[in-house]
C-alpha cells in the first residue's frame, strides 16, 4: 500500500508542477512551440502531451478515491457517486484526449467502442469519433515527396491541397493520376513514429501506476492491445496487403467493393488507393434519398462481418461509420466500399472454431458447451454471461432469442450482477485471448451502426448463427475437391442453418403464444370479477 501511495504521490506532484508553470496547459494546443528547431519540437510536444495525461489521470484518481472514500460498495449511493465520478472523469479524459490529439484521440475511439467499459465512457469518448483536425499540406506534401519523389507533377495530373478526409494518423487527398485515374492518397503525418512511443510509454507507466493504487482497476490489458493494433496501423504497405487479401476473400460477393491499391505510388506512409464514391454507412436519410433500404444494408454489412470472423478468419478490427461507405453503384442496388485496412486481426484456426462453437451454443443455449468452451477461452468462472454480452438475454432465459429479457429475468440479473466486483471484470477482460477482445471491439462497433439502421438484434443473431454453423463445414475448395463432395457440404451446412432458424422461429411462436395465454387469462379475471 505504501509504494501505491508513493505513486500517486508522484503523478499528482508531477502533473500538478506541470499545472502550475502552465494553468492553462490543459486546454493548450499541442502545437504550441513554434519557436523551437523541427528536430526539438516532436520531444518538446511529447513531454508536454505526457505532462497532461499525467496530471488528468492524476486527478481522476483523486477524485475516484475521495469522492468513494467511505462508502459501502453495496449501496445506493456508492453506485450513485460511482455514476458521477465516472462521467466527470469521461470528460476529463476527452478533453485530453482533444487537445492532445493524435494517438490519444485513437485510444479514446478504443476505449468508446468496447462495450464493457461503464457507459458514461462509451457515451463521452464516442463523441471522439469525427474529431480531427487535418495538417497544412505544407506539411503533407513533404512526407509525398520523401516518399514518392521530388517531382509531384510528373505523378499526378492534379492534387487537392484540401483533404476529403482527416484521421488521428493520416489524412486523404484526392488526386488524378497521369493515366487519368482518380485516386485517394492516404497521407501518415509527421514524426509519428517517435510520438508513438513517447505516448505509449506514457500510457503503459499510467495503466501500472493505477493498477498499484487501485489493484482491482487494471489496464495494462487495454494498453496492449491498443499499442498492438496502432503499430500495425503505421505500416501502410501492410495496410495495402490486407486490402488486397480483403479483395480475394470477397471477390465473388457482389455486394462488396475494395479500393484497388496502386503500388507503385504506396510506401510505408503513403497509400495510394482507387477513389471510391459513396456515404457513411450509417446515414439513413442519404439511403432513403437513394431508395435503398436501411435494413438490407444492416443485413449485408452483418453478413460481410460474420463471414471475416466465421469463414475467413481475417477480420477487420475497426469498421467504425467512416470506414464503411454505401455506393449507389453495384448489381444489387448498392455495394458496401470498405476502406481503412491498417487494423487486422488473423484469427487462430483453433479459436476461430471454437468461436463458431460458442455462437452455436449460444443460440440454443446449450450451458454444458457454454461452459466447455468457457474453460477453453480462460474465462470458465464467468461463461454464464457469454449469452448476456452476446445476445442480450440469460443463461436461463425463457425469452426468445433476440428479444428483450422479462421484467422478472432482468431484476434477478441485476441483483446477481451486484455480486460482481470491478476485479471481477479485470479478470475476465485479462484473460480472455486476444483475438476475443478484436472481436468483441468489432462486434460493439456494428451494433451500433445496425442499430442506427433500424434493424431488431434478431438480424445480427441470424447471421452470425448461419456464418458460425458455415465456419464448422470442412473447407472445401471447388477447384480441386470433388463437385458432389463440396455440394454435399454445402447442402448439410444450409441444412443445419434452416434447422437452427427453425428453431429461432419456434421459439418466437412459443413466446408469442405464451403471451397470448397470458392476455386471455387476465381478459377472463377482469371479465369474471366484472360478472
Amino acid at each position: 500500500m505504501r509504494k501505491a501511495k508513493t505513486a500517486l504521490c508522484l503523478i499528482t506532484a508531477t502533473g500538478l508542477t506541470f499545472h502550475a508553470f502552465n494553468p492553462n496547459f490543459l486546454s493548450s494546443s499541442s502545437d504550441s512551440f513554434p519557436n523551437f528547431p523541427e528536430k526539438l519540437r516532436a520531444p518538446i510536444h511529447g513531454v508536454n502531451r505526457s505532462s497532461r495525461a499525467i496530471a488528468t489521470i492524476a486527478f481522476t484518481a483523486v477524485d475516484y478515491k475521495f469522492t468513494l472514500h467511505g462508502l459501502s460498495v453495496d449501496s445506493d449511493e456508492y453506485r450513485q457517486k460511482l455514476s458521477e465520478v465516472h462521467r466527470r472523469s469521461a470528460s476529463r479524459i476527452r478533453k485530453l484526449c482533444e487537445v492532445n490529439r493524435g494517438f490519444y484521440v485513437k485510444a479514446g475511439q478504443f476505449v468508446a467502442a468496447l462495450r464493457q467499459v461503464p457507459k458514461e465512457y462509451s457515451l463521452t469518448l464516442s463523441s471522439l469519433q469525427d474529431q480531427a483536425v487535418p495538417y497544412h499540406f505544407k506539411a503533407i506534401k513533404e512526407v509525398l515527396i520523401r516518399n514518392l519523389g521530388p517531382e509531384l507533377s510528373d505523378m499526378f495530373l492534379s492534387l487537392d491541397e484540401h483533404p476529403i478526409a482527416a484521421a488521428s494518423i493520416a489524412q486523404v487527398h484526392r488526386g488524378v493520376l497521369k493515366g487519368h485515374q482518380e485516386v485517394a492518397i492516404k497521407v501518415q503525418y509527421p514524426d509519428l513514429e517517435q510520438q508513438m512511443k513517447i505516448d505509449t510509454t506514457t500510457m503503459y507507466f499510467l495503466s501500472k501506476s493505477l493498477a498499484w493504487f487501485f489493484p482491482e482497476y487494471r489496464f495494462e490489458w487495454l494498453v496492449s492491445e491498443f499499442v498492438e493494433s496502432i503499430s500495425l496501423e503505421l505500416d501502410f504497405i501492410q495496410e495495402a496487403r490486407n486490402s488486397e487479401t480483403t479483395a480475394n476473400n470477397f471477390a465473388n460477393n457482389k455486394w462488396v467493393k475494395v479500393p484497388r491499391v496502386f503500388w507503385d505510388l504506396t510506401t510505408h506512409q503513403v497509400l495510394t488507393m482507387e477513389f471510391c464514391t459513396g456515404q457513411k454507412v450509417d446515414d439513413v436519410e442519404y439511403l432513403k434519398e437513394r431508395r435503398i433500404h436501411p435494413m438490407k444494408v444492416a443485413e449485408v454489412l452483418l453478413e460481410v462481418f460474420a463471414e471475416m470472423i466465421f469463414i475467413h478468419g481475417f477480420l477487420h478490427g475497426d469498421p467504425h461509420p467512416g470506414n464503411i461507405l454505401v455506393s449507389p453503384e453495384g448489381q444489387n442496388g448498392f455495394s458496401l466500399v470498405i476502406l481503412d485496412h491498417g487494423i487486422y486481426k488473423k484469427l487462430d484456426e483453433g479459436f476461430r472454431l471454437d468461436y463458431c462453437q460458442l455462437w452455436k451454443a449460444l443460440i440454443l443455449l446449450d450451458s454444458k458447451n457454454l461452459q466447455r468452451l468457457g474453460e477453453r477461452f480462460g474465462v470458465a468462472k464467468y461463461s454464464r454471461y457469454f449469452p448476456v454480452i452476446f445476445t442480450g438475454r440469460t443463461i436461463d432465459s425463457k425469452s426468445a432469442l433476440g428479444k428483450a429479457m422479462s421484467v422478472e429475468e432482468r431484476r434477478n440479473l441485476k441483483q446477481e450482477l451486484k455480486s460482481l466486483k470491478m476485479e471481477d471484470i479485470s479478470s475476465f477482460m485479462e484473460s480472455l485471448p486476444s483475438d476475443f477482445l478484436t472481436i468483441l471491439r468489432t462486434d460493439g462497433l456494428l451494433r451500433s451502426i445496425v442499430s442506427k439502421l433500424g434493424a431488431p438484434q434478431r438480424v445480427r443473431l441470424l447471421a452470425y448463427g448461419k456464418y458460425a454453423l458455415y465456419g464448422l463445414s470442412p473447407k472445401l475448395n471447388p477447384e480441386s475437391d470433388f463437385a458432389l463432395k463440396v455440394v454435399f457440404s454445402r447442402l448439410k451446412a444450409n441444412a443445419s442453418y434452416y434447422r437452427l432458424r427453425l428453431i429461432i422461429e419456434v421459439l418466437q411462436l412459443l413466446s408469442w403464444m405464451a403471451k397470448v395465454k397470458l392476455l386471455l387469462y387476465t381478459m377472463y379475471e377482469k371479465i369474471r370479477l366484472c360478472c
